[in-house]
């Protein structure tokens, strides 16, 4: 089926609603490479055994790797934790997320700063950029397992918005709006 995106409809409704705009305006997975974010769609069931998640994590050096979760019987102190994951903020790694059971939104702002949710359903592999403001939460389903994925020791800080001086922020903006906006990137 494919990662699905779209232009959000900004409110103060449940935010594991979709706010589609009126009318809906999809993004095309294009869209999202040139704001850095990488995408895969692979194979949940098997991928103790995934041939193409071992590439991705042999050429990315991503050797660290560990599954969460996200649900209210599965989660101490579940409202808190969503409330966290969805205030926007930073890292100053990749968020390396695989969807292997459930669903949920990852929000990205795009150049203009304007919201882009992000569905990650099963199968669904991102990787958001170091340095871009984003923020999740699970939809009306309630229950995403995600495979979380680092180089070298897991690093779970979160730098809250603004952090317009913290360097990774400062890398990539300067990508997006530098000499390197707008080139291919090798995800699929």
């Amino acid at each position: 089926m494919g990662l699905e995106a779209w232009f959000m409809e900004e409110n103060d409704e449940d935010k594991r609603l979709p706010h589609h705009r009126n009318p809906k305006e999809f993004v095309p997975l294009s869209y999202l490479a040139e704001l850095g974010v990488l995408y895969w769609q692979l194979n949940p069931k098997d991928y103790e055994n995934d041939e193409e998640l071992r590439q991705i994590r042999e050429s990315r050096g991503y050797n660290y790797m560990d599954l969460l979760d996200l649900c209210p019987e599965r989660v101490e102190n579940y409202e808190e934790k969503l409330r966290n994951f969805y205030r926007e903020h930073i890292h100053a790694d990749e968020e390396i997320r695989y969807c292997l059971e459930g669903s949920g939104y990852f929000d990205v702002r795009d150049k203009d700063d304007r919201w882009v949710r992000i569905w990650i359903k099963e199968g669904d592999m991102i990787i958001l950029p170091a340095g871009i403001y984003h923020r999740f939460t699970l939809d009306t389903g309630n229950y995403v397992k995600l495979m979380r994925l680092f180089i070298g020791e897991p690093v779970w800080t979160a730098y809250n918005r603004p952090q317009e001086d913290h360097p990774s922020r400062k890398e990539y903006t300067s990508s997006l709006f530098g000499k390197n906006a707008g080139v291919a990137l090798e995800a699929h």
